[in-house]
């Protein structure tokens, strides 16, 4: 549901989904009056009544997950929130997301986060529940904490609110690992794992965020992503002979039974990294038989396959350093054009893990503040106050929680004198409230 008529109609919810998703969510769309101009003033008045309407409706389709929102609802949520007490009046078990809570500026992008998020959720919850019963089923009673997409923390029932946010968490922990394994702060990981090749850059040992809007699915969000480039390199990837290709296809889990060096039939990149001496697992004498122009062929092309990767995510021409990380790092032993080092820190293959295990709790504020009811400084020393609460609610030791990114952008293309803020804060775990 959409709150935003009669200006925001232009552009109907879910228009730029591929139809085959659009149809799979439900294609259940509403358009209603209210939404915020960009300095909070009302676009329109909010109707109850009509969102009443449409709340039966929806009840009436059997449909309980629902995405609301609102225009420039990160400068006003006020809309948002009071469009969703209307909604509960009606259906008292309605499921909830609401857009100013997940995704940034920009109405279609916010909105598709939203939608994602809503139709997640009922997976989020089924999922979470088979963790919390494996852990029971241990004996294990500390509290559960989900790792996000930013290479922080957060509580199992925030997860299952916000399930989006666990979006690419995989290479997050594997960046946030390096980084703790190496000891550097800022440069390019590399992580290969037994299907891909996922490489980001870290950013005072955090991983670097996208700046633009990112898609999933085919489908244009802004909320908070990773700047992650992932390339089909891992150690089960399959390799061709004739013509010579590396992937996409992966034999992945089954490597041990599949790969030519555990007594299989397929070539993999494992295999080449066998061959070329620089890996030892498996049974080496199952892999003399391949040429050694081939093997070379191949180890020149998986070498230049990650040279271009970290190009893409390079913000200069000069060299960069590399931490490598992943069980198939095995695949790259040569030094790599355009970076200054390689580092393969001790545990490199379990990073992921590490990165999880040593996660902070972070807090994060994105909104628009009009200059002229308070000055620069009033306006980020709010969003900084704000981010450091949010830390805190969601876990953090307030005296270990510090300022660890702040950008504020001016929106010149406004009518007025506004200001874009973004700050994230970060802490350590409250061990004593985790238990």
């Amino acid at each position: 549901m959409r709150l935003g008529l009669p200006a925001g109609d232009a552009l109907p919810p879910m228009v730029d989904w591929p139809a085959d998703l659009r149809e799979a969510v439900g294609d259940a769309a509403w358009m209603v009056h209210g939404g915020r101009e960009f300095d909070g003033r009302p676009l329109s008045p909010l109707d109850p009544e009509e969102i009443r309407q449409v709340a039966r409706q929806i009840g009436q389709r059997g449909i309980r997950a629902v995405a609301l929102s609102s225009v420039f609802a990160p400068v006003h949520a006020g809309d948002e929130e009071q469009a969703a007490a209307i909604i509960r009046q009606v259906l008292s078990d309605a499921d909830i997301t609401l857009s100013s809570e997940i995704g940034r500026m920009g109405l279609l992008e916010r909105e598709n986060a939203g939608v994602l998020n809503a139709a997640l959720r009922p997976l989020a919850a089924r999922t979470i529940r088979a963790f919390r019963r494996a852990l029971e089923g241990r004996g294990v009673g500390a509290r559960l904490y989900l790792t996000q997409n930013d290479g922080t923390l957060m509580k199992a029932e925030f997860a299952e609110r916000y399930p989006v946010l666990t979006f690419a968490s995989g290479p997050t922990n594997s960046m946030r690992g390096a980084a703790y394994l190496s000891g550097l702060r800022d440069g390019i990981v590399v992580d290969i794992g037994g299907t891909s090749t996922d490489v980001g850059a870290l950013v005072q040992g955090f991983p670097r965020e996208a700046s633009a809007a990112v898609e999933v699915g085919g489908v244009r969000t802004n909320f908070r992503m990773p700047d992650i480039w992932s390339v089909a390199l891992g150690g089960g990837t399959v390799l061709r002979a004739d013509p010579p290709a590396v992937g996409p296809a992966s034999v992945g889990r089954r490597i041990t039974r599949e790969a030519l060096v555990f007594g299989g039939k397929t070539l993999t990149a494992t295999d080449i990294a066998v061959a070329a001496g620089c890996a030892r697992v498996g049974d080496q004498e199952r892999v003399r038989h391949l040429p050694p122009d081939l093997v070379e062929a191949f180890v020149d092309r998986m070498h230049r396959m990650v040279e271009e990767a970290v190009d893409r995510m390079k913000t200069s021409a000069g060299p960069v350093p590399v931490i490598l990380v992943g069980g198939g790092s095995i695949l790259i032993h040569r030094p790599l054009r355009g970076v200054s080092r390689v580092v393969r820190p001790p545990h490199h293959e379990v990073a992921n893990a590490v990165g999880a295990a040593i996660a902070q709790i972070s807090g994060t504020v994105d909104r628009v503040y009009n200059l002229e009811e308070m000055s620069r400084s009033e306006a980020l020393e709010h969003a900084r106050r704000e981010a450091v609460e949010r830390a805190v609610a969601a876990g953090a030791r307030r005296e270990t929680v510090e300022v660890v990114d702040v950008e504020d952008v001016p929106l010149a293309y406004l009518p007025s004198n506004a200001l874009r803020v973004r700050v994230k804060a970060v802490g350590e775990l409250d061990l004593g409230a985790a238990r």
